[in-house]
């Protein structure tokens, strides 16, 4: 007769709270993390479409804050879910190392009127250690005149890094513009891909 091993206790609780946890993640719209990056915390959140949000978390009033927004326009139904944003991070390492530069995430534009869409889109076509203009991405978004609107577009950009705003500067050469994140991230950014030196 040969030994078996003896199937493990059933507890309950634990069942119980497994099932918890699985119907949480199940029911939950929009899943978010906090992911560490050299130029700050950032809160991460993404939908089944995509990426929705990637955000300095010291800029927006914090991860509640964040959060609020992302209850009131896309879903109060948010899941602090690590696991699934591990692509965003992953991605986001290969970056500051180096390694990568373009991002092969999926977008959900929930976030984004349709002429901030148009901007955003125009933007992630600037190519990584290259820069545009507020007026440049203004004509490609469609609205030539409309550079004060483009830079609103790009200062509401809630995928900074990810959609690059970082890479529209003035026309002119007059500085290098403001930040979502504050222009010391800008310049921090830029630095990164060769554009700055120093």
């Amino acid at each position: 007769m040969t030994d078996r091993l003896a199937p493990p206790e059933f507890d309950p609780a634990a069942a119980a709270a497994a099932a918890a946890r699985f119907a949480a993640t199940a029911a939950a719209d929009v899943s978010y993390a906090l992911v560490d990056s050299p130029v700050g915390t950032l809160v991460a959140a993404s939908t089944e479409r995509g990426l929705a949000c990637l955000t300095y978390e010291d800029h927006h009033g914090g991860v509640d804050a964040v959060l609020e927004t992302i209850a009131a326009r896309i879903s109060p139904r948010i899941l602090e879910a690590p696991t699934r944003l591990d692509a965003v991070r992953r991605e986001l390492d290969e970056y500051f190392e180096r390694r990568r530069t373009a991002f092969d995430l999926p977008i959900d534009w929930a976030l984004v009127t349709p002429f901030g869409r148009r901007v955003l889109q125009a933007t992630t076509a600037i190519p990584f250690g290259e820069v545009s203009t507020y007026g440049r991405i203004a004509a490609q978004a469609g609205n030539p005149r409309a550079a004060r609107a483009t830079g609103n577009a790009l200062g509401a950009n809630p995928m900074p890094i990810v959609v690059p705003c970082h890479r529209v500067l003035h026309t002119g050469g007059q500085g290098i513009g403001n930040y979502t994140g504050g222009v010391h991230r800008k310049e921090a950014l830029l630095r990164l891909e060769g554009v700055l030196l120093g």
